[in-house]
C-alpha cells in the first residue's frame, strides 16, 4: 500500500533522528541542511532526502557505515571513502521506505567552517524525543541561493521566501547580505527580496 505524505514525513523524522544519534555517538561534527532545515524554518513541503553536512575523517568511515545495519540500510563503504577523498557526498538508503540520507562531506572553506560554528541544536520533531544540529536559517538560505545559481530550481527560491517571511523579525539579514556578496549570489538574494515584496 502506498504511504501518504504524512506517513513518509514521520519516517523521515525517524531517519533523521537515527542519523543524528549515530553522528552524536561517534562525536562527528555535522549540520542538517537542505530542505529538512528549510522546512523547519519556513513552510512545510515534501522532500525525499535528509541532507547532512559532516566532517568525516577517512579513518572514521568504517565506524559510520557500521552504524547502519545492512538488513535495514544500504550504504557503500567504498562510495563513502571516495566521497571523503574528493569532498563529495554518499547515500545511506533506508530500504523499506526508500528514503535516504545524503551525507555531504564538509569542505575546508571559511564559509563551511563558519556554518559549522553557527549550528543550532534543535528537537527533530515534537512527536518523539531526539535532537540534531541544524544549520542556521541564514546559512540554509545562503546554501539554497548557491543551489539556485547552479541549477535554477524554483523550489529553492520558494524555500528561501518561506524562511524569510517566517523569520523576518529574527533573521540576520546583514549576515546574509555580506556572505551573499562574498559568495557571488547577491543578485539572487535581491531577486528573493523583490519576489517577497511583490507578494
Amino acid at each position: 500500500m502506498a504511504k501518504s505524505r504524512g506517513e513518509c514525513r514521520v519516517e523521515q523524522d525517524d531517519l533523521l533522528r537515527k542519523a543524528a544519534a549515530v553522528l552524536d555517538r561517534l562525536g562527528l561534527q555535522y549540520l542538517v541542511t537542505g530542505s529538512m532545515a528549510s522546512i523547519r524554518y519556513g513552510e512545510p513541503r515534501f522532500t525525499n532526502d535528509v541532507d547532512i553536512v559532516v566532517k568525516l575523517p577517512l579513518n572514521r568511515v568504517p565506524d559510520l557505515c557500521r552504524q547502519f545495519p545492512e538488513d535495514e540500510f544500504y550504504v557503500s563503504e567504498e562510495a563513502a571513502c571516495d566521497a571523503v577523498k574528493h569532498q563529495g557526498m554518499f547515500n545511506v538508503i533506508h530500504m523499506i521506505s526508500g528514503l535516504k540520507v545524503d551525507f555531504i562531506i564538509a569542505k575546508d572553506t571559511r564559509f563551511v567552517q563558519c556554518q559549522l560554528q553557527r549550528g543550532i541544536r534543535e528537537q527533530v520533531s515534537s512527536e518523539a524525543p531526539g535532537e540534531a544540529w541544524f544549520g542556521s536559517p541564514e546559512d540554509v538560505i545562503l546554501n539554497k541561493l548557491l543551489f539556485f545559481q547552479e541549477g535554477g530550481s524554483e523550489k529553492h527560491l520558494r524555500d528561501i521566501s518561506g524562511m524569510v517571511k517566517a523569520g523576518n523579525q529574527t533573521l540576520d539579514t546583514r549576515y546574509v547580505e555580506d556572505w551573499a556578496t562574498t559568495l557571488g549570489v547577491a543578485d539572487e538574494w535581491q531577486s528573493v527580496l523583490q519576489r517577497i515584496a511583490g507578494q
